[in-house]
């Protein structure tokens, strides 16, 4: 089998098992749990095998398929969640990166009823670069069932509770950005879990706050979430107003 891929992208890849160790030292993937893609050219997906600890993988473990799901290049086969990312990278073409990983607060909010507290206006990092993160109805995983629950979703947030199970991100940066925000979601999550362990109720930033973090947004040429246009402010995100 040709190598030409993994020669091309070999910096890429190197950084591609970087994150999947992070995300191993970190708990937020255990046993055979949780998957990574990272779209590299317009047809080419690094994507994680299946069956295999995070921790464990090696440069020569990852896949490379194209965009209809074929392995082009790879001597494992990927993930069984394929059928979600293909969904995932179709629907938005914007995205370049994704991870489906457990990280044990944000999954404790994945099994618990009641208000989704990952849905409002908290720190001003999470909001400008997170942004909400509603629950995706529980489905069976590897199935086409579980990529089509995603849809209602897609083109308007860039997190997802998956519920039941675990936490999707993608993003447009690399999959070094994405591990950064999927980092800052589940740091967030712990801070609402500790405050309402403390017996405290959580304080919101107020419309105003979350207006003006706009200004945050453009110093740091942050893009929204979601698909491009689909979203016009913040403010509009978070409390489903005109901007």
């Amino acid at each position: 089998m040709s190598m030409a891929l993994f020669e091309r992208f070999a910096p890429q890849v190197e950084t591609f098992v970087k994150v999947c160790h992070r995300l191993a030292h970190n708990l937020y993937v255990t046993g055979h749990g949780g998957n990574l893609a990272w779209k590299l050219d317009a047809d080419v997906l690094l994507i994680t095998p299946t069956r295999m600890y995070k921790g464990d993988i090696t440069p020569e473990d990852v896949v490379f398929v194209d965009t209809s799901g074929e392995v082009i290049e790879g001597i494992r086969r990927p993930t069984g969640e394929l059928p979600m990312y293909l969904k995932f990278f179709a629907e938005r073409p914007d995205v370049a990166s994704v991870i489906h990983c457990h990280p044990p607060h944000a999954c404790a909010l994945a099994i618990a009823r009641g208000k989704n507290w990952l849905m409002r206006p908290l720190y001003p990092e999470t909001i400008t670069e997170v942004g909400p993160v509603p629950v995706v109805p529980y489905a069976e995983p590897l199935t086409e069932e579980l990529a089509r629950n995603f849809s209602p979703f897609l083109q308007k947030y860039n997190s997802f509770i998956m519920e039941n199970h675990g936490l999707v991100t993608m993003s447009r940066g690399d999959i070094r950005w994405t591990l950064m925000n999927v980092e800052l979601l589940e740091v967030t999550a712990q801070s609402v879990l500790l405050a309402l362990q403390a017996g405290y109720e959580i304080k919101e930033l107020d419309r105003e706050a979350v207006r003006r973090l706009g200004n945050v947004m453009r110093t740091r040429s942050l893009p929204l979430v979601g698909a491009p246009g689909v979203n016009q402010s913040l403010e509009e995100l978070y409390f489903n107003v005109e901007s």
